[in-house]
């Protein structure tokens, strides 16, 4: 009988956390066609094929390094897909490629958020080797760091210090936005983004109707990005847990949408649908470091400020001129360190967990200085050696036609 439960447990976690990592599998179509409707219309085709492109690029290269690096073990080289309930109860309650390709898909996120940052000026190609270098080894080492428990260099252990991230708001969301302000940063604006005198000059996107495709994709992939990070739902405690963190993910998502709404016609006297939709995804990042303990009030509150806060912070990287055609820098960066910060107050320290200001200070410089500067050497290597911005003359014509040689609205031709 006892072990006939734990088939039935084996089974039921197993298949919650395939189904779980699906839902985060599909967030790359929700990256995809947010960043094709907020770019415009001669870079479509090109910003699609980054995101096809670094999902596969990530599926490799964490069986190939990246979840060695991270846990210690490869499918590649254990040969660990020969899952079996025999002998399961020492490792764990679902099987261990389940757990691989759930932690793939999270890998796979960071590296989208890149994607939207340099989009419209970057090489392909450059994008793609540092995508290579990303989702293999620098995403996997502070991975390690945080949920595999491995001291930092050696030096400390983030848990010992008070640090947690229920899902991510660190390890995956200001990774992700680390590495895209490294390149950032040695890329450059866009063309004709901002005047001689500091002004800055919008750049309207493509396609809205894309953009919020993306973002309720986003939205209904963050409750297996959340949800599943749960790890278990066959226990009434584990079902209680993951119902009350799908509630909480979505509060926030409506918190900060609905805030971001209000700042954005307080500010410009209109109803701006691009800061709505980061909003969202910013009340959706802010929930993602602790969305088990917050009550929903909380939960619609945490994400509030994420909305409040990320209007803002869009604003003030235009004036430091530092051009994130997406917003992503702001949504995943900033609020991510955000949601880190606001941990503690549902979820403190205790001898039995929780974490601490100073513990999730301490995670979260550790995470951005190493992902950062990791980051920032890639890029400057690929710069010197390959370069990776495009010429003005192909920024002008479109990546579409300098990179992938079609255009994604071939009937809407210059005349």
């Amino acid at each position: 009988m006892e072990n006939q439960i734990f088939e039935l447990k084996y089974a039921l976690d197993t298949f919650y956390f395939l189904v779980s990592g699906a839902l985060v599998m599909w967030m790359a179509a929700g990256f995809a066609m947010l960043e094709a409707g907020l770019v415009r219309a001669k870079n479509t085709t090109e910003i699609l094929t980054k995101n096809v492109a670094l999902f596969a690029i990530a599926c490799i290269m964490y069986m190939v390094c990246g979840y060695a690096i991270m846990y210690d073990g490869s499918l590649f080289l254990s040969g660990i897909v020969a899952d079996g309930v025999a002998g399961a109860e020492e490792a764990a309650t679902y099987a261990p490629s389940a757990d691989f390709f759930f932690q793939v898909v999270f890998v796979a996120t960071a590296m989208s958020i890149v994607s939207g940052a340099v989009a419209e000026r970057m090489k392909l190609w450059a994008f793609l080797i540092f995508a290579v270098f990303m989702t293999g080894v620098i995403y996997p080492l502070e991975g390690s760091w945080t949920w595999n428990g491995a001291d930092v260099f050696g030096m400390y252990n983030l848990g010992d210090l008070g640090f947690s991230d229920f899902a991510g708001s660190g390890i995956v969301h200001m990774a992700g936005a680390a590495a895209a302000l490294a390149g950032v940063l040695l890329l450059g604006a866009r063309k004709g983004k901002y005047g001689p005198n500091g002004e800055v000059h919008a750049i309207p996107g493509s396609n809205l109707p894309l953009a919020a495709l993306g973002t309720f994709i986003l939205w209904l992939g963050w409750f297996g990005f959340n949800g599943g990070s749960v790890l278990a739902t066959s226990s009434v405690a584990d079902s209680n847990a993951v119902a009350v963190v799908f509630m909480n993910t979505n509060a926030a998502a409506a918190g900060g949408a609905i805030a971001a709404l209000i700042v954005g016609r307080i500010l410009f006297g209109k109803a701006d649908l691009t800061m709505l939709l980061n909003g969202a995804l910013a009340g959706l990042v802010a929930i993602t470091a602790e969305p088990s303990t917050p009550t929903a009030l909380q939960a619609t509150l945490f994400g509030a400020l994420g909305g409040v806060l990320v209007v803002f912070s869009i604003l003030t990287l235009d004036k430091l001129k530092i051009d994130d055609p997406v917003g992503a820098i702001s949504v995943h960066g900033v609020v991510g360190f955000l949601g880190l910060m606001l941990v503690p107050i549902t979820n403190p320290l205790t001898d039995d967990g929780g974490a601490s200001f100073t513990g999730q200070l301490i995670g979260a410089v550790t995470i951005f200085v190493w992902v950062f500067v990791a980051s920032l050497v890639v890029w400057g290597i690929l710069k010197a050696v390959m370069g990776i911005r495009v010429s003005e003359e192909e920024e002008y014509e479109g990546m579409d036609i300098a990179d992938c040689g079609m255009e994604a609205y071939p009937e809407f031709v210059k005349g």
